[in-house]
């Protein structure tokens, strides 16, 4: 059923927030060998690290703001813009101060301090707050939105998209966020994460439900002589987003290509924190462990660097695909909060659009 693969996105992507938590941003995987061993399950922060002062299963501030949107869609019955900006305004931002090392979570991203001084020091509003940062946090709360668009690509697309600009203004950034969302979106419809689901993906461009630019015949054949581009307003300027999902599942799927062990995609797409660094990873895995929750987040864990954002994104994708009866009950069991995070998933699901 949508509405398990939709609470199994959910949860998938909070537990692979929370195993992120103790061991996050090492950059040395020497030192994250000696601090955690090879990691298998929810860890404490170490002293004068990211997070220092929280526990073991507890959410980061990306986490605690991914439940905010989903609070706020539940209460309204649907995503209401509004209502989520003024929980952000009061229920995040007078618990920060621009700084990093500060706030709910133990750490506040480099895309919400930016959005905080718009708010907050500068008095903006909201439709000017969309910062440069480059990072995966508008991809992060898209999860929640493909939960509840999976079956309305077109309001899909819209809703990522403005809920991508209250905090980073970049067409890329918007585009890898949305192209994300779509993926999740036609997982939880029952797909399985393969090369195909690249070719769905183009199929939405050409109905115009998705609004990526493209001109391109059938496996990328040469445009017809004489045909115009069609005029849609707010396109982004190519689909090659799109097309990511597919190569790293090839990669993936390839017998002739091996990744030991799989942790190591990391290394091969990069540690850093950007989203283009993030995703082929996150692709890679829910395309190796499509049947395998545990080995997913875990692989994407364990390759050190921002494992948090990359076992979030990672985790929605395969949760979709096994469902929330797939992800192994350990995880829900020592997560914070965890049974009331269930119920507050499955409410979710009852929403879909």
């Amino acid at each position: 059923m949508n509405q398990d693969r939709a609470a199994g996105a959910l949860i998938g992507s909070l537990v692979g927030d929370a195993l992120g938590l103790g061991c996050h941003w090492y950059y040395d995987l020497d030192e994250l060998r000696r601090d955690y061993g090879t990691v298998t399950g929810y860890t404490t922060p170490k002293k004068d690290r990211y997070h220092a002062g929280m526990q073991a299963g507890q959410l980061s501030q990306a986490g605690l703001i991914q439940v905010m949107l989903m609070q706020s869609i539940v209460s309204q019955g649907g995503y209401v813009e509004n209502d989520f900006t003024r929980r952000l305004d009061k229920d995040l931002f007078p618990q920060i101060d621009g700084t990093p090392m500060n706030g709910p979570g133990g750490y506040t991203n480099q895309s919400l301090r930016e959005a905080w001084r718009c708010r907050v020091e500068q008095k903006l509003p909201w439709s000017q707050t969309g910062g440069t940062a480059d990072t995966s946090e508008s991809a992060e709360r898209a999860i929640v939105l493909s939960a509840l668009y999976t079956n309305a690509p077109g309001k899909l697309a819209h809703n990522v998209v403005a809920n991508t600009q209250l905090t980073q203004n970049d067409p890329a950034i918007m585009a890898m966020s949305l192209a994300f969302a779509a993926v999740l979106g036609q997982l939880i419809q029952g797909e399985k994460m393969s090369p195909e689901i690249s070719m769905t993906l183009m199929g939405l461009v050409k109905t115009g439900e998705l609004p990526f630019h493209s001109v391109t015949q059938k496996n990328y054949g040469a445009p017809l002589p004489g045909k115009a581009d069609i005029p849609q307003a707010g396109n982004f300027s190519s689909p090659d987003a799109l097309l990511t999902p597919m190569y790293a599942a090839q990669i993936a799927l390839d017998p002739a290509i091996s990744i030991e062990p799989a942790a190591k995609v990391a290394t091969v797409y990069g540690l850093p924190c950007a989203i283009y660094h993030l995703l082929p990873a996150a692709y890679y895995l829910a395309t190796r462990f499509a049947d395998d929750f545990e080995s997913a987040v875990l692989s994407a864990i364990n390759g050190g660097g921002q494992n948090m954002s990359r076992a979030m994104l990672t985790g929605a994708l395969v949760g979709a695909q096994v469902g929330l009866s797939g992800i192994p009950s350990r995880f829900i069991d020592e997560l914070n909060n965890g049974k009331e995070l269930v119920a507050l998933a499955k409410s979710l699901g009852n929403l879909i659009q």
